[in-house]
């Protein structure tokens, strides 16, 4: 298995956010973490991480417990675009390439050269959906084992949306797993193998994407509005 989680548990103060969450992920898939907000899946992507620590239970990250090297092996999109908007694009490239021993530079040159995105243009004067692409583009362009992505298409225009799912499937390895948490789910479904469902700290569901479609006769949509309605 690429990511085992086994009794993972943490808690804000008294607020318990995951109870007790058990998880296995194998390589070569691509794998939808659905929930409302508010449901854990922030967390467990930061716990597994390593960005939070763990009040109780394990994360492994193809064998090796979270920490230093775990980490090399994880390529991660938070939810917030991070990038410094007063550097030029060449300026990010090298910082990535000097940071990451995975990060390929060629690539990510080919996929901005597709955007129209040059070398020197600064970030301060890109549009958020642009921005946005562009971290996708930098995330993209490491070997990684594991990609994780949080709401990689919040707040971005459908036409982006469209650009962002067509770059994760023909940018990742068939021995790599990508972990996509969204709130946006019809968008998504299209392109996934596995979905998680998780509730208030806890896992509901981890089931095929196309069992359950077959099983229930609805879309992975429709599954999750029934499970999660008010």
């Amino acid at each position: 298995m690429l990511l085992e989680c086994k009794n993972v548990c943490k808690s804000y103060g008294k607020k318990e956010v995951l109870k007790d969450i058990n998880l296995k992920l194998p390589k070569g898939k691509i794998v939808g973490l659905l929930g409302k907000n508010g449901s854990g899946k922030t967390t467990l992507i930061k716990v597994i991480n390593g960005l939070l620590s763990l009040d109780k239970g394990s994360v492994l990250v193809d064998g090796k417990m979270v920490g230093v090297e775990s980490k090399k092996l994880i390529s991660y999109l938070p939810e917030r675009n991070y990038l410094n908007v007063h550097k030029k694009v060449k300026d990010i490239i090298d910082y990535f390439s000097d940071f990451y021993e995975d990060f390929d530079k060629d690539k990510v040159y080919k996929l901005l050269d597709d955007l129209n995105i040059k070398a020197d243009d600064k970030l301060s004067v890109m549009s958020k959906g642009m921005r946005e692409k562009m971290q996708l583009a930098l995330v993209m362009s490491r070997r990684a084992k594991l990609y994780i992505l949080d709401e990689p298409m919040g707040g971005v225009d459908p036409a982006t949306r469209d650009y962002i799912l067509d770059t994760i499937l023909n940018n990742f390895d068939d021995g790599s797993t990508i972990l996509m948490s969204t709130h946006l789910i019809s968008d998504i479904e299209r392109v996934l193998d596995e979905v998680i469902f998780i509730d208030d700290g806890k896992i509901t569901r981890c089931e095929n994407a196309d069992k359950l479609r077959s099983e229930t006769g609805k879309s992975i949509d429709e599954v999750f509005r029934e499970d999660f309605k008010c």
